[in-house]
């Protein structure tokens, strides 16, 4: 096979003030080609397969970043941009990776990329599951979800908890790992639509409200009666600002994201409630997943154990793989800011 000498990618063209713009002179990302370095010793040609879409990369091109306030550079203008994903080996020069091997790493936006070996991890896969779990259930979602609740929250049965984008990518799994591994007392889940939330509680949630209901506070109100002692925060903004209103005395709050505001530059929603911190002494704990990087495979070991014990519900259904021309990358990307999935969302590229 002969080895490719350019590559197309995603370059950032301007960075976004309010909501990516996809087409036009304004437009957000532009299309290059470009030639593809000679492979050094230690290095890896990669063919990327599939794309990981997670919320944190718009925080990676927001004009109002700070590089030294982020815990990745952000991507400037000009600069492939960036993206976890799953490739395929066409080419090794390093003795740890062999072509042809599937690999997890950041290749971004691009059809081929190189990097040094170090950079990849070898997957390991399992017949009876895709591959694309490795970059939701199985992958740095489901580790955020477990870390979350075990390290920082330190969730137990005595906790009623409350998680918000139940039915995305960490929320799926907080879920569960909530209700079928802790045995928390009570899992109520937010989503955005009914049919995800009838989802969620097949996921294991007690009950799961839809928060474009026009009764959302009151049922809410209603559900978290005696209050709750955390809540999984994957959206901050209104949701979080009432939920601080129905925590109990010493709660917990999980800061995974906040995605109500990635696309808010110019009138980002903030926090009316910020005093019940105070008057109730609640930890708001806000943590990044690749801070426990090095815990990734032991986590992932004992998921794929409760998933084989069938106490975990990792399917088709966790995810959503959307068949990509290179050319639509963004347009997919974009599904995330309009509530288009359910799960992990996975390019797929053609």
């Amino acid at each position: 096979m002969e080895q490719p000498t350019q590559t197309q990618h995603w370059v950032l063209r301007k960075k976004p003030y309010g909501e990516p713009i996809l087409n036009g002179d304004q437009s957000t990302f532009a299309l290059e080609t470009a030639e593809i370095p000679a492979l050094q010793e230690g290095e890896v040609l990669l063919k990327t397969l599939y794309l990981s879409n997670d919320p944190t990369q718009r925080s990676w091109i927001s004009p109002l970043a700070q590089a030294e306030r982020l815990y990745l550079p952000p991507v400037q203008e000009g600069e492939p941009m960036k993206s976890m994903g799953i490739s395929q080996v066409v080419e090794s020069r390093s003795p740890e990776v062999a072509t042809g091997s599937l690999v997890l790493g950041i290749p971004g936006w691009t059809e081929y990329s190189v990097t040094e070996a170090q950079n990849v991890s070898v997957i390991d896969s399992l017949p009876e599951l895709p591959i694309t779990h490795f970059l939701g259930a199985l992958g740095l979602p489901g580790f955020t979800a477990y870390y979350a609740l075990t390290q920082i929250v330190k969730a137990t049965q005595t906790d009623a908890i409350v998680i918000s984008g139940a039915a995305g990518a960490v929320g799926t799994m907080a879920v569960q790992i909530s209700k079928k591994m802790i045995g928390c007392r009570k899992v109520i889940g937010i989503a955005g639509t009914d049919a995800k939330c009838r989802w969620v509680e097949k996921l294991g949630a007690d009950v799961c409200l839809n928060y474009k209901s026009p009764s959302f506070k009151q049922e809410l109100t209603q559900e978290t009666e005696g209050f709750v002692e955390i809540y999984f925060d994957n959206v901050g903004g209104e949701i979080l600002d009432f939920m601080l209103t129905r925590m109990t005395k010493f709660g917990r709050v999980a800061a995974s994201g906040a995605i109500s505001n990635y696309n808010r530059d110019a009138d980002i929603i903030g926090l009316k409630n910020f005093y019940e911190v105070v008057t109730m002494r609640l930890q708001i704990l806000g943590f990044i997943s690749i801070d426990w990087i090095k815990h990734l495979p032991e986590v992932q070991a004992l998921l794929i154990d409760e998933w084989k014990k069938d106490n975990l519900i990792i399917s088709e259904e966790s995810e959503m793989v959307v068949d990509t021309e290179f050319a639509d990358i963004p347009r997919t990307w974009m599904m995330l800011y309009s509530g288009g999935n359910t799960g992990k969302l996975v390019t797929k590229l053609r």
